[in-house]
């Protein structure tokens, strides 16, 4: 560098006011700015951003730093108690609607992990098998070696299975044995069992009669040894489409604890006349036979059960003589009475001869007038079929005068809800605060007249929590 940029470097500002002074006293304008130019050259682009940039970088300075802000912890997650989480999911208990109820405790049982066993623990309150391979699912959930399994296996009140000789997969005897070995505290039990059509011959819809024409293999003596020593049920429901007649008489055998019995599809035939009676004392008896039995049959069933039976539902309509039969045995302890008609001066005499009855359905649309005239003072329910030419002035006028009156149930036939005394019905029930329910459908009309096969002291009987509840803790108390 030279001596003038040297010089310039050190000390620009005092060089320039120098140089100033002694210029002449006029001087041209021009030659004063490129002196001036040439004293303080203007600075560089990149020296102009730099400093730009120390400016505003020292002007944060004036700030004071921000504080650091205290973050506050999570408090601890406090679990919901597992009384108040079984407390929410039975409150949502509804038994006409399994399906739902068995959806939402599935969905209940992806939340958690303890939310999971709740679930788990009211899903196997009621189990279906089907198939083999359902049984061994069932069988690995509820191995008693394992205390989950314990748990659960206790948990199961209702069983249903379906024995299905046409099914390539279907559940054996032997399996349906051990499954209700499996739980110690079983309620109910309802078992169908279907016979195995000719190749190419079974046919979905077919007529009962052709159904009942399959074939069946008997429950060999190891299934019934296992039964035997399984759980000992208060209620059986046995539905039997094939032709094996020895199937239910089997089963009665293994338990002599029974109280409910509901029987339908194939009539069953005593082996002789000199059987030992049955051996229970039945509280509740439903059929359902394609074939009317004997009297001679019934006697032998229900030949413990005077003095115990109070609810008696014949699907079909019985001959005369087993109606007379059944009312004078059993019609002084009966509480509720249900026929499929009542149309004759007969069946209204023997309804007559049930003095304490407090439940009465007819579930067809006509019935003697002489049946309504003369019911039991006591009556609680009152369920009939209605259609257009259903003879309704006797009912009103039974409404009305019945002090114990409750619940009322119609089944609305074709054409009945144009009867012209229907609306009579109607006010006769508002006027009397009874509660009246109405139906179309058959299936619906017999589910809303139907409760849980438990003692009861008022009709019409329900499907209820509290049931199932009373279910798990009879069952436990007996062992």
């Amino acid at each position: 560098m030279g001596y003038l940029g040297f010089f310039f470097a050190s000390s620009s500002k005092r060089v320039s006011n120098f140089f100033v002074s002694r210029l002449p006293a006029v001087v041209d304008t021009g030659s004063v700015r490129r002196v001036s130019l040439f004293l303080n050259p203007p600075c560089s682009r990149q020296t102009q951003t730099t400093t730009t940039n120390d400016v505003q970088s020292d002007l944060t300075t004036l700030y004071a730093p921000k504080k650091p802000v205290a973050r506050q912890p999570k408090p601890p997650s406090v679990p919901v108690p597992m009384e108040i989480v079984m407390t929410i999911l039975e409150s949502a208990y509804e038994d006409e609607n399994v399906r739902a109820y068995n959806a939402l405790l599935q969905n209940c049982a992806l939340v958690c992990k303890d939310w999971s066993f709740a679930a788990q623990k009211l899903l196997f309150r009621n189990v279906t098998l089907t198939t083999q391979t359902a049984y061994i699912a069932f069988q690995g959930a509820v191995d008693r070696a394992t205390p989950r399994g314990r748990q659960l296996g206790d948990t199961v009140v209702r069983m249903k299975v379906v024995l299905d000789q046409n099914q390539p997969y279907r559940l054996s005897h032997k399996s349906f044995a051990r499954a209700v070995s499996l739980c110690p505290n079983l309620y109910e039990l309802d078992v169908a069992l279907y016979g195995e059509g000719a190749p190419g011959l079974d046919i979905i819809g077919a007529p009962d009669a052709s159904r009942m024409k399959r074939s069946a293999p008997s429950f060999d003596e190891r299934t019934l040894a296992i039964l035997r020593s399984g759980p000992q049920i208060k209620a059986l429901q046995f539905c039997n489409w094939s032709d094996n007649s020895s199937s239910l008489l089997q089963l009665l055998d293994v338990w002599p604890s029974l109280s409910s019995l509901d029987v339908s599809g194939t009539t069953p035939q005593l082996e002789n006349d000199t059987a030992v009676p049955f051996p229970c004392a039945l509280r509740e008896l439903r059929t359902n036979f394609q074939v009317s039995p004997t009297v001679e049959f019934m006697r032998w069933l229900l030949y413990n059960s005077t003095g115990s039976l109070r609810v008696l539902d014949l699907a079909r309509e019985p001959s005369p003589d087993m109606l007379e039969y059944l009312v004078t045995e059993h019609g002084a302890t009966l509480e509720s009475l249900s026929l499929p008609t009542c149309g004759t001066h007969e069946g209204a005499a023997a309804v007559r001869k049930c003095a304490s009855l407090r439940e009465l359905q007819i579930e067809g649309a006509w019935a003697s007038p002489m049946l309504y005239r003369t019911l039991p003072g006591g009556l609680q329910h009152l369920a009939f079929g209605v259609d257009s030419d259903t003879a309704l002035q006797p009912v009103v006028e039974a409404i009305r005068r019945s002090e114990d009156l409750r619940v009322v149930t119609m089944h609305i036939w074709h054409s009945g809800e144009k009867h012209p005394q229907l609306n009579d019905v109607k006010i006769a029930c508002a006027r009397q605060g009874v509660e009246l329910r109405l139906t179309k459908d058959v299936p619906a009309f017999r589910a809303i007249t139907r409760g849980d096969p438990v003692p009861t002291a008022s009709y019409p009987r329900t499907r209820s929590l509290d049931n199932l509840l009373y279910m798990a803790s009879c069952a436990a108390t007996t062992h």
